[in-house]
Parts: structure tokens; sequence; C-alpha cells
């Protein structure tokens, strides 16, 4: 007779830890600034870049390339995502992430030998 999984055996199949990098060719690093307090954690997706979409919300958001991922925009894909703030700082953490794709030839086509890799930082 076929039924649901005795208690234990449903507790043992819910209980496996589940991450975003089980998820094939997604990427996760993280840099952490102790004396400042402060760090940088990136999701690095695949080469072809994944769907992204992203909810801005609060009195003085400091954001980049999220005006890029509105519907009916030209970009539909983003190559990383770069968590590290809003600030100043933290938005200009995101060029790094760039140089890092930009020299692995991934981003957006926007010419025969040019690329553009889309990294929303927040």
């Amino acid at each position: 007779m076929h039924g649901p999984p005795a208690p234990a055996a449903r507790l043992t199949f819910y209980a496996r830890a589940r991450t975003i990098t089980d998820v094939s060719g997604i990427r996760v690093g993280h840099w952490t600034d102790g004396e400042s307090r402060t760090g940088c954690t990136v999701v690095l997706l695949p080469d072809e870049g994944a769907v992204a979409g992203v909810d801005v919300r609060g009195p003085a958001p400091g954001t980049r390339e999220t005006d890029l991922l509105r519907p009916g925009r030209l970009v539909e894909r983003v190559h990383a995502i770069c968590l590290c703030g809003g600030s100043a700082f933290g938005l200009g953490a995101a060029d790094g992430v760039m140089r890092f794709l930009l020299e692995r030839g991934v981003g957006l086509p926007v010419g025969p030998h040019l690329r553009v890799p889309i990294v929303p930082p927040r």
C-alpha cells in the first residue's frame, strides 16, 4: 500500500539544506572587512545570465542598473547580483564584478566585439 511517508522519513526528506548554490551554474562569494564592519556578497549567474526583477523601496535608495530591469526594457537578464548596500562605495563594488565578468567575455552583446556585464548592486 502506498501512502505518505512515515513522520521520520518526511523529516529526513525535508531537513536537507537547500541553498542557492544547489542551482546549477550559480556561484556565490563573500568578502568582509572586519575593521570597517562591512562586506559584499556576489551571486554569479550562468554566463548567459538569468531573468531578474527588482523592487526598490525606501526614501533615498541608491541604485544602479535597476531601471534596466523594468518590463519592456532592452535588458532582460543579469550576469551577477552584488549585495553590497546602497552607499556610493557599495554601488561602486559592482565595478569589480563587471571587470571580472568582462575579462571572461560575459555580458550583454552591444557590438561585434563588445559586451557589457549587467550587475545590479544592492
